[in-house]
């Protein structure tokens, strides 16, 4: 019996015909209309930090990126859990949690970048020659190395 592979279908098909894949993309439809209404009723600077993370048996909870925004929409709560209940999506609305978490960051695209000036890895290279350790001498060459190439 020959394999014979199945044909490539367009992302959009599979999203509207696997039926893992439809329930998956309906709740994520469904999230982001909720918030898109959410977000209808914040303030500007607060929408980019908070995020509707589920919303079931009247309970909507909102993941805000720092304690900060958390404390700044908690004051609001009574106002905004009136506002969205006047939408037919939130109409059973009875409580809103506000949970922090700050977002993620990838390995890489935050930290310090180490930038040496000439100069300075021409003294910590000096050091190093001068070290009897070979541990800490092999250190001090590898540090010296991180210097700025030269323009």
């Amino acid at each position: 019996m020959a394999f014979r592979p199945v044909t490539a279908r367009a992302p959009g098909v599979l999203l509207r015909e696997a039926k893992p894949l439809r329930a998956i993309f309906g709740h994520a439809q469904r999230l982001g209309h909720l918030q898109r209404l959410l977000e209808s009723q914040l303030q500007p600077a607060a929408r980019e930090h908070c995020h509707v993370a589920s919303w079931r048996e009247g309970n909507l909870l909102l993941i805000v990126t720092d304690g900060h925004w958390a404390t700044r929409l908690r004051y609001q709560h009574k106002r905004l859990l009136r506002q969205l209940m006047a939408f037919d999506e939130f109409a059973n609305l009875t409580r809103i949690q506000f949970k922090v978490q700050p977002p993620t960051v990838h390995p890489g695209t935050a930290g310090h970048t180490l930038d040496l000036s000439t100069n300075a890895a021409e003294t910590i290279q000096a050091t190093a020659d001068g070290i009897r350790d070979p541990v800490l001498r092999t250190a001090l060459e590898r540090l010296a190395a991180h210097a700025r190439p030269k323009a």
